[in-house]
C-alpha cells in the first residue's frame, strides 16, 4: 500500500496543484494580470513532484526517475511570466495546464498497462494542444494548433486501434504480463499488424518521418515557452512511452526481430528521420523552425537508441535516458533565449536578426552557442556523449546490424554543425543592425545560466549522470 502511494505521489501533486491553478485564474487579482504569482505556484507545485519523485527513486525503487519531467514543467514556468507581458498573452490557466499536462508524462513514467499509456499519452497530449493555441490573437497560433491537435487526433485512432490488437492477440492489458502471453499466442498477425499501428501513433507523437509535417509549424507558431517545453518534456515523455511498451511488452527475444519485427520498420524510419531532419534544417531561415527540424532529426537518433534496445543491447536503454536527458536541458536552453531576445516589437526569430548578438549581450549569445554545439553533438558537451552513447550501444548489437544507421547518424551530425554554426557565425562575426532589446526577468536569466552549465557538466562527468541511471 505504501509503495503504491508513493508511486502516485508524484501525480497527484502536479494533477491537484494544475487544476488549482486553473481554478485560481478566476479569482486572480494580481496587479495589470501580472501572472508571476502564478508562476511562483506552479514552480512550487513542478518542485514538490520532484521531491516526491525523488523520494519515490531512493525509496520505494522507481528507476524510470521521473524527476527530470518535474524540472522541465519547473523551468517552463520560470520562463513563462515575462514572455506573456512581453508578448500580451498573459492568462494564467497556461500555468495549470502545464502541470496538468506534466501529469500526464508522469502517468506514462509508471505506466504499467496500456490503458495507463493511452491515459498518460492523451493527458499529456491534450494540454500541449491547448497551450499552442494560447496566443488567441495570433493567426499562425492559432493555425498551428489546429493542425497539431487534428494529426495529433488521428495518431490516437492508430494508437488505440493498436492497443486493441494486442489486446485481442494477448488477453491481457498488463505491459509485464504481455511479452510472455504474445511468444504463445494463436493470433501472430494481430501482434504484427497492432505492432505496426503502435509505431505509426508513436511516429506521429515524437515527430519521425514521414510523420513529422506538424511539427515545424506547431514549434513556430506557439509561444516560445510551450515550443521549449513541447520539444523538450513532450518528446522525453513519449520515448518514456516508447521504452515501456516496445521495451517491455513487445521485448523480449520474439516480437522486435525478423522482417515483420517492430525493430525492422523503427531502423528504416531512424534513417530516414535523422537524414530529412537535417537536410530540411539546412534550408531554414527561422531560428524556431529550424529547431523544429533539428529536434526531428534528434527524435531519429533516440530511435536508433530503441532499436538497439530491441536487438538486445545491454546499454540501449540507459543510452536512451542519458541522450534524453542532455538533448531535453540543451533544448531548453536554446528557447529560453530565443525568449530572451524577442521584444514585443520584433520577436527577431530570423537568423539575420541574430546578428551582433555577441557584442550587445554576451552572455546569452555564449548560453546559445553551448547548446547550438551540443545539439551538434560537439565535445566537452552532454550532447556529444549522448550521441556516443547512442551509436555505441547501437554498434553493440549482435553481427553489426545497425552498423551502417550509426555511420548515417555520424555524417548527419557532421551536417548538423552546418546550419548551427550559421546561428554562431551571425552572433559573433556580423554586425547589428540595431539594438537589442531582450526580454527581461530573474526566472528566464536563470533558466539561460543553468542548463548550459548542467550541459557541460554532462559532457565533463558522465560517469556521474550514467551511474545515476543505472548505465
Amino acid at each position: 500500500m505504501t509503495e503504491n502511494i508513493g508511486y502516485l505521489a508524484p501525480y497527484l501533486i502536479l494533477a491537484v496543484a494544475g487544476l488549482l491553478l486553473v481554478l485560481a485564474e478566476a479569482f486572480y487579482q494580481g496587479k495589470g494580470k501580472d501572472h508571476s504569482a502564478l508562476s511562483g505556484l506552479a514552480v512550487a507545485g513542478a518542485l514538490s513532484a520532484t521531491v516526491a519523485s525523488i523520494v519515490c527513486y531512493v525509496y520505494v525503487g522507481d528507476k524510470t526517475f521521473p524527476v527530470l519531467g518535474d524540472m522541465f514543467v519547473a523551468l517552463t514556468a520560470l520562463m513563462m511570466p515575462a514572455h506573456q507581458r512581453e508578448h500580451d498573452w498573459q492568462i494564467g490557466e497556461a500555468y495549470g495546464i502545464l502541470l496538468l499536462s506534466a501529469s500526464g508524462m508522469v502517468m506514462l513514467a509508471h505506466a504499467g498497462s496500456l490503458v495507463t499509456v493511452f491515459l498518460g499519452v492523451e493527458t499529456m497530449s491534450i494540454g500541449v494542444y491547448v497551450m499552442t493555441a494560447m496566443r488567441r490573437h495570433s493567426r499562425r497560433g492559432n493555425e498551428a494548433a489546429m493542425k497539431y491537435f487534428l494529426i495529433g487526433a488521428f495518431a490516437t485512432g492508430f494508437l488505440m486501434y493498436g492497443m486493441a490488437l494486442l489486446y485481442g492477440a494477448s488477453g491481457t492489458l498488463s505491459l509485464t504480463k504481455m511479452t510472455a502471453a504474445i511468444a504463445s499466442t494463436s493470433n501472430p498477425g494481430l501482434v504484427i499488424a497492432g505492432a505496426f499501428l503502435l509505431v505509426v501513433a508513436f511516429g506521429f507523437k515524437i515527430a519521425a518521418v514521414p510523420f513529422h509535417m506538424w511539427a515545424p509549424d506547431a514549434y513556430e507558431g506557439a509561444p516560445t515557452p510551450v515550443t521549449a517545453f513541447m520539444a523538450a518534456a513532450v518528446k522525453a515523455g513519449a520515448i518514456a512511452a516508447m521504452i515501456r511498451v516496445f521495451g517491455t511488452a513487445l521485448g523480449g527475444d520474439l516480437v522486435p526481430y525478423g522482417a515483420l519485427g517492430w525493430a525492422s520498420p523503427f531502423v528504416v524510419i531512424a534513417a530516414i528521420t535523422i537524414t530529412i531532419g537535417n537536410i530540411s534544417a539546412v534550408r531554414q531561415d527561422n531560428i524556431k523552425r529550424m529547431l523544429a527540424y533539428s529536434s526531428i532529426s534528434h527524435a531519429g537518433v533516440l530511435l536508433v537508441g530503441l532499436c538497439a534496445m530491441g536487438l538486445g543491447s545491454p546499454t540501449g536503454a540507459s543510452s536512451i535516458v542519458y541522450y534524453l536527458i542532455a538533448y531535453s536541458l540543451t533544448t531548453m536552453g536554446a528557447f529560453a533565449v530565443v525568449a530572451f531576445v524577442g521584444s514585443r516589437g520584433r520577436e527577431r526569430l530570423l537568423v539575420d536578426d541574430w546578428a551582433g548578438l555577441g557584442g550587445q549581450h554576451g552572455g546569452a549569445a555564449l548560453a546559445m552557442t553551448i547548446c547550438l554545439l551540443s545539439l551538434g553533438g560537439m565535445p566537452p558537451t552532454g550532447g556529444f556523449f549522448g550521441k556516443f552513447y547512442i551509436f555505441k550501444s547501437a554498434m553493440d548489437v549482435y553481427d553489426g546490424q545497425l552498423l551502417w544507421l550509426v555511420v548515417i547518424g555520424i555524417i548527419n551530425s557532421a551536417i548538423s554543425i552546418y546550419y548551427y554554426l550559421r546561428i554562431v557565425t551571425a552572433m559573433y562575426f556580423r554586425e547589428a543592425n540595431q539594438p537589442f532589446v531582450p526580454t527581461r526577468s530573474a526566472g528566464l536569466v536563470f533558466v539561460i545560466a543553468l542548463c548550459p552549465i548542467v550541459v557541460l557538466e554532462l559532457g565533463i562527468m558522465p560517469g556521474w549522470w550514467l551511474k545515476l541511471i543505472g548505465g
